[in-house]
């Protein structure tokens, strides 16, 4: 298979996947594509470029909203297709918002976002207002997600088992209770708190809007 610029982003992705950011090295990267280092800077010229390419490849993962749509069904789907994008390249997290050099995905997604919010009736302001906490709310929740000690339903059982013999029950009755009648419950799974809370801030959202009770943020 001939090698391209899209060929190399794709394999920077995996070791990326495989071992974390930094794992990604021009070596690394050269050596999971089976070629001398000389030939993956004929499709890229340093590592920034490799970074930015491949957030935007991420970005593209990320399914568009809609602007022609109910702009709450739109924040969800846009939200919760964010997380799973980010539980699969947990690197991206701290990359999708800090580079300088965004590229066509990132910005495609940024645009339809605000179109979505603007015409749902959203002020220039709020809508500011609305995509930050929205996005903080969905990077900081799959940040939380990937970096606990567990994942999936039931999970978290053996993990907090383990924590609460290491202290007596009477020291933190609070957390005990939390534990014992939440967590330790049959299928919990952290993952689904990201509902609730994305709908507390939606529910906030909606309010905020012209006509639909008291400004809520300003």
């Amino acid at each position: 298979m001939p090698l391209t610029r899209e060929r190399v982003l794709r394999a920077a992705i995996d070791v990326a996947d495989a071992g974390g950011i930094g794992s990604l090295t021009i070596r690394s990267l050269a050596k999971a594509l089976g070629v001398k280092p000389m030939s993956v800077y004929y499709h890229v010229a340093n590592k920034d470029e490799i970074l930015d390419g491949i957030v935007d490849l991420v970005s593209s993962e990320i399914q568009l909203p809609s602007p022609g749509g109910d702009w709450r069904a739109e924040m969800w789907r846009r939200a919760d297709s964010t997380r799973r994008v980010l539980r699969c390249h947990p690197w991206a997290i701290g990359l999708l918002e800090s580079r300088v050099t965004p590229g066509p995905a990132k910005l495609r997604h940024l645009d339809a976002t605000i179109a979505t919010l603007r015409a749902a009736g959203f002020s220039v302001a709020m809508t500011a207002h609305a995509s930050a906490l929205l996005d903080s709310y969905t990077y900081g929740f799959a940040l939380q997600e990937v970096s606990l000690p567990f994942r999936g339903p039931g999970a978290a059982t053996e993990v907090t088992e383990s924590i609460m013999e290491q202290f007596a029950a009477d020291a933190y009755p609070h957390l005990v209770e939390m534990a014992t009648e939440h967590i330790l419950q049959p299928g919990y799974e952290f993952g689904d708190e990201f509902e609730f809370g994305l709908n507390a801030i939606l529910d906030a959202l909606a309010r905020s809007l012209p006509g639909d009770g008291d400004q809520l943020l300003s």
